[in-house]
């Protein structure tokens, strides 16, 4: 222990490894936390219970007092709840008023039955639950508004990553779950706002007295605050402008807002939620906010707050079957409550059971918000040490099995065919699909030769409508927006290819989502879609890296459509196609797709013995051609060299064919 004492011989020493030791694990834990596809707030609280009296206080007590001795702990709770407030501001920046149009009816009912069903189970349980387990400080009526706001609340950013990781945010389902969670947040709000102004009150005189002070304070921020805000928004549209004396001034305001709901008695949270609500959340305004914050606020202060959850959770006090039971009964009917209320409301207002089921699971899901709740309550007296553990168990508990129970209920195949054929762009497949042609656009410089070589394909033919796909790889953690694009949230690449199909006077159905696993997701969308031909751009054809890319490789490898890759030098008209046949089973696929680019079966065909003579065939032959279009199987996706070098060498614009399974059957038959 002397060493010990030596490294944390001072209090900012000792803090220091507070932080390294809660970050440290929270990221290991989190390694495979998810893989499990759980939130990272799972590891962070289990990180805290582990290193707090649970685990290491029970097997190292000497190492537990050293570094996490009870007296020592004020510095870390002071500086996570800065970060708290910090967390709070940015989920107010997530909180859309544009997430509710065109669902408010349905929302509302969902989201009111789901608070109402819960909270009156919770003052029910409270009746058993207040002479046992309650704090010293609190009354009945203040006890129960506890249980009951943190029984009703939804976290709305765990559902959101969720969401996100599922592709979900643009389905029917995914819009009315965000939006029936961010009238859960506000709404909990305002209901733990007026709970800790009784506790923090003499009567109930003070109660109303203090929650006349909130009312007033946020209608002056949204009529008088806000216009200001959509002024500096107005004036700061771009990452350029956002100068760190925008980001003082901001920061500024947040604490304000802060202190002032402490000051009225309904805590800082509110503040600090309620000013990141009312910022405008048009142009980058808000996007750049979060981006100069999320880091430091997302991977090191956060984790302190639920590691100190953690820490004050104590699993020895519940120490009997008794014990054990209460926390069963806890979790049974905040489950109930929530996912059965909601999946009831949700039912009766029009989803199919299926879909009413995983709206209840996702708005089951308390993780975040449930334990700060839970830290308010036990900082005011309100609950006991023994209930509070019981109900971060809880919050664990039903933030743990909604995805589990979310995949059982809507398997992953079917969120991707509702998803699809829930969008309105997107109308039923087609009799013929296999004229379908489905474009993968990920960059702006690739999506003008995609879109003029799908509109080659399906020129002439009827029912081949073009779809367009831009698919973004998830973000850790998962991020809630899903699109990259400017003011009208259309990303930059999407966003050409509209512009190019414009031009071309032809009509595409663009579809955009976020994906932990894009090219999974691409092969999904076409099998769904039943889709005849996928074409995806090369990233680099003139760069000094890989020609395939990791998400054009697996789809090669793993799709049964055809899939055609554009490697782009100037692409417009399919004109002079030449198809270097060199024995591949691809071969057949490469000239079919070139006689329906050519609108003809008039199509140059060139024997060549081998990859090194194709290049020199083509640049030789009596007629440069504009495209070469050539038959090539998973060699490519496998990095061959051969091929690389005839696309680099190639001056002319290349479609890389692969064929479906049933093309490639036919060409072993003959």
């Amino acid at each position: 222990m002397a060493i010990m004492d030596l490294l944390i011989a001072t209090p900012l020493t000792r803090f220091i490894a507070q932080v390294v030791a809660i970050v440290a694990l929270s990221r290991l834990i989190g390694l495979g936390v998810r893989r499990l596809g759980q939130p990272m707030v799972i590891a962070e609280i289990t990180a805290g219970i582990l290193l707090g009296p649970s685990l290491l206080g029970w097997l190292f007590p000497d190492a537990f007092s050293a570094v996490f001795a009870p007296r020592s702990l004020g510095l870390m709770s002071t500086v996570s709840h800065i970060g708290l407030v910090l967390f709070m501001f940015l989920i107010g920046l997530e909180l859309d008023h544009r997430m509710l149009r065109g669902r408010g009816r349905a929302s509302l009912v969902i989201s009111y039955t789901g608070i109402a069903v819960p909270f009156a189970l919770a003052v029910v349980l409270s009746l058993y639950l207040y002479p046992r387990l309650a704090g010293q400080a609190a009354s009945f009526a203040t006890f129960a508004l506890f249980m009951g706001a943190s029984m009703s609340v939804t976290a709305f950013p765990v559902l959101a990553r969720i969401l996100a990781e599922r592709q979900l945010v643009r389905s029917q389902l995914g819009a009315l779950a965000v939006a029936c969670a961010a009238i859960d947040d506000v709404t909990a709000w305002c209901f733990l706002a007026f709970a800790v102004a009784a506790a923090r009150s003499a009567g109930l005189t003070d109660a109303l007295f203090t929650t006349a002070l909130a009312v007033t304070y946020v209608s002056l921020m949204m009529f008088a605050v806000r216009p200001l805000l959509v002024k500096l928004a107005a004036r700061v549209a771009t990452p350029e402008r956002m100068t760190q004396n925008v980001v003082a001034a901001v920061l500024l305001l947040l604490l304000l807002s802060s202190w002032t709901t402490e000051l009225i008695g309904i805590h800082a949270l509110f503040g600090a939620f309620l000013f990141g609500a009312i910022l405008p959340k048009d142009g980058g305004f808000a996007r750049a906010l979060v981006e100069k914050l999320e880091g430091l606020v997302v991977i090191v202060l956060v984790p302190l707050f639920f590691a100190f959850s953690g820490l004050r959770t104590e699993i020895g006090l519940l120490y009997s079957g008794y014990h054990w039971g209460i926390c069963g009964l806890i979790v049974a009917v905040a489950t109930l409550g929530k996912a059965g209320g909601g999946a009831l409301a949700a039912r009766l207002s029009g989803l199919s059971w299926r879909e009413s089921g995983a709206l209840g699971v996702l708005m089951n899901t308390r993780g975040l918000m449930g334990v700060i709740v839970l830290n308010i309550g036990l900082d005011l007296g309100v609950i006991s040490t023994t209930l509070f553990s019981m109900m971060v168990i809880m919050a664990l508990v039903t933030t743990i099995i909604a995805t589990p129970l979310l995949e059982w209920i809507y398997p992953a195949r079917d969120m991707a065919r509702d998803l699809v054929e829930s969008l309105e762009t997107l109308g039923r497949p087609a009799p013929n699909n296999k004229n379908r042609v489905l474009v993968c656009v990920s960059r702006a410089d690739s999506a003008a030769g995609l879109i003029h070589l799908a509109h080659a394909l399906v020129r002439g033919q009827e029912h081949a409508p073009i779809d367009v796909l831009h698919v973004m790889a998830a973000t850790d953690p998962p991020s809630l927006h899903v699109t990259d694009g400017g003011d009208d949230g259309v990303p930059d690449a999407l966003r050409a290819a509209i512009a190019t199909a414009d031009q071309l006077g032809i009509e595409i159905k663009p579809l955009s989502f976020v994906s932990p696993d894009p090219a999974q997701d691409i092969c999904r969308i076409a099998s769904v879609r039943e889709t005849g031909l996928v074409l995806l751009a090369s990233p680099a054809p003139d760069a000094d890296q890989p020609l395939i890319d990791d998400l054009i490789g697996a789809v090669l490898s793993d799709s049964a459509s055809t899939i055609a890759v554009l490697v782009d030098r100037g692409f417009t008209q399919p004109h002079n196609i030449v198809v270097p046949r060199h024995g591949s089973a691809n071969d057949r696929a490469a000239l079919s797709l070139a006689r329906r680019l050519a609108g003809s079966p008039d199509v140059t065909v060139i024997d060549v013995p081998g990859w090194s003579a194709i290049a020199e065939s083509t640049a030789n032959g009596p007629v440069e051609p504009q495209l070469v279009v050539l038959g090539v199987g998973r060699e490519l996706a496998r990095g061959s060299r051969a091929a690389e070098t005839l696309v680099r060498e190639c001056r002319s614009s290349l479609v890389l064919v692969r064929g479906s399974e049933h093309t490639l059957a036919m060409a072993a038959e003959s």
